[in-house]
């Protein structure tokens, strides 16, 4: 049953927030977030070269069902509100629909998930850049998510430019990796 909605165009252009994806720690900590938000007791994070070339975070959360996969990755589109008043409800840590429309934007994006504890078969959907239409196949997974940023920046070389060195990317990764894992203590963090 499909939870994600795309927000009408008011609704996302009251709230917008103009997600920007300026660094690796930027993406991990979009994607922390996510898999807090599902409820992830176990989250694991695998980082090559800073970020830049890989950064990825695999949790055992609620996953996405196959219905939402292709809407999770366009901009706009959640499972937190679908009217303005429910933001007075909101208790997690995004709400929007911007993230993972952002991160794909500038990146090599998969995202792997299964919403269903019974079940060994998932659904992967793969993008690139801007404007790249959506791959879906099913995959062999347990329930939860996992997210891979390949190639940050591949098709932004400018953004690219004023990336620090691999270790300062690192440092910050590292900020971003210790600040969620010790706000939430009641979960696992690799």
């Amino acid at each position: 049953m499909s939870k994600i909605k795309k927000l009408g165009t008011r609704l996302a252009n009251q709230i917008a927030a103009g997600e920007v994806v300026d660094r690796p720690a930027s993406v991990l900590k979009e994607l922390l977030e996510n898999s807090l938000d599902a409820n992830a007791k176990k989250i694991e994070v695998e980082l090559e070269a800073g970020g830049t070339r890989r950064v990825l975070v695999r949790d055992d959360g609620e996953g996405i069902d196959s219905d939402d996969m292709a809407l999770a990755l366009d901009s706009h589109a959640t499972s937190k509100i679908v009217a303005l008043e429910d933001l007075d409800a909101v208790a997690t840590l995004g709400f929007r629909g911007e993230a993972l429309a952002s991160i794909s934007s500038v990146s090599r994006l998969r995202l792997l998930s299964n919403a269903s504890a019974d079940s060994g078969a998932g659904w992967e959907a793969a993008c690139a850049g801007r404007d790249m239409d959506v791959e879906l196949k099913p995959v062999a997974r347990p329930k939860g998510t996992t997210v891979e940023v390949r190639d940050l920046f591949f098709n932004t070389p400018a953004r690219r430019k004023f990336l620090r060195t691999e270790k300062t990317e690192y440092n910050h990764l590292e900020e971003v990796f210790r600040r969620n894992a010790l706000a939430a203590f009641d979960r696992a963090f690799e």
